[in-house]
C-alpha cells in the first residue's frame, strides 16, 4: 500500500511529486489523473506507478493529496465519499475550499489537513501555509505532515481564516516576481545587455535579497536603506518606484487574489 496518493497532476501536483521523490522511495507514491497522456508522460519521468481512478488512489494510500482545481472538488469527493475512512488523511491544496466544506462533502468525521503551497515545490524551494486540529492527529501524523510538507521547501502552520492571505503574498507570488524579473531584463536589454545575461542577473538579484531578508532578520526597509546611499544612483530609482506606485500596486494585486479566493 502507497503512503501518499495524489488526484490529479497539475502544475502543482506535479512539483510536489518530483520533489517528494527525494525522501520517499518511488513504492511509497502512487497517483491518478483523467489525462491519459499526462500519466504515460509522469509515470515516464518518475518511474512512479499511477492507478486507473480517483477511489482506486483513495483506498491504495493512507494520505491523500487533492490536487485538482476548486471547480472538480465537488465531483471528486463525491467520488471518494464511500472510500475514504478515519484512517486516512485528506491534503486539500485548492485556494478557497476550507476544511469544513471537504468535510461535508465526504460525509463528516474526516480528518483534513488545508494547504497551499507554490510552483517552486518543484525546486525544493517552495513555501506552503498549512493548518489543521492538531487534537485530530497521532504524534506520528503530524511527524509525517511535516515531513511531507518540508520535502519541498518550508512550511508555516497558521489558522484557517490566514489561507486566503497566504494565497495572495506566497502561493500567487511566484508570478508577481517573474513580472519584476521580466521587466529588470526588460531594462537591461533597453540599455544593451543581451536578454540571456539579463535574466540571469535579474533573477540571481532577487534570490540574494531574498536571502538577505531570511538569514539576516533585518527589516526589509534596513535592507533597502543599506544600498541606498545619500544622493546615490539607487534613491533616485527608489523615488520613481514610490512615484509610479510600486507598493500600491502590489497591495491591490494582493486585494484582488483575495476577493478571488473568498468568491470561490
Amino acid at each position: 500500500m502507497a503512503k501518499i496518493g495524489f488526484i490529479g497532476m497539475g502544475n502543482i501536483g506535479y512539483a510536489i511529486l518530483r520533489s517528494l521523490l527525494t525522501v520517499y522511495d518511488r513504492e511509497d507514491l502512487t497517483f491518478t489523473d483523467l489525462n491519459k497522456r499526462k500519466v504515460a508522460q509522469v509515470e515516464r519521468e518518475t518511474g512512479i506507478k499511477a492507478v486507473g481512478s480517483n477511489q482506486e488512489c483513495a483506498a491504495a494510500a493512507k494520505y491523500i493529496v487533492l490536487a485538482v482545481k476548486p471547480q472538480f472538488y465537488d465531483a471528486v469527493l463525491a467520488d471518494i465519499k464511500d472510500t475514504v475512512t478515519k484512517e486516512n488523511i485528506i491534503i486539500s491544496i485548492a485556494p478557497g475550499v476550507s476544511i469544513d466544506s471537504v468535510n461535508e462533502k465526504l460525509g463528516g468525521d474526516r480528518r483534513i489537513v488545508r494547504a497551499m503551497p507554490n510552483t517552486p515545490a518543484l525546486l525544493g524551494e517552495g513555501m506552503t501555509g498549512v493548518c489543521y486540529d492538531p487534537k485530530l492527529f497521532e504524534e506520528v501524523e503530524k511527524q509525517m505532515i511535516t515531513k511531507f510538507f518540508e520535502s519541498f521547501g518550508k512550511m508555516e502552520v497558521l489558522p484557517e481564516y490566514l489561507m486566503n492571505a497566504v494565497v495572495c503574498i506566497s502561493a500567487s507570488a511566484p508570478a508577481y516576481i517573474y513580472m519584476f524579473i521580466e521587466a529588470l531584463a526588460d531594462a537591461g536589454v533597453k540599455y544593451g545587455m543581451p536578454r540571456d545575461m539579463a535574466y540571469r542577473m535579474a533573477a540571481q538579484g532577487v534570490v540574494g535579497s531574498a536571502k538577505m531578508v531570511l538569514e539576516t532578520g533585518k527589516h526589509p526597509g534596513a535592507l533597502k536603506d543599506d544600498v541606498c546611499s545619500p544622493g546615490g544612483t539607487t534613491i533616485y530609482a527608489v523615488a520613481m518606484l514610490e512615484e509610479y506606485g510600486l507598493r500600491n500596486a502590489v497591495i491591490k494585486a494582493c486585494d484582488a487574489c483575495y476577493e478571488k479566493c473568498i468568491d470561490m
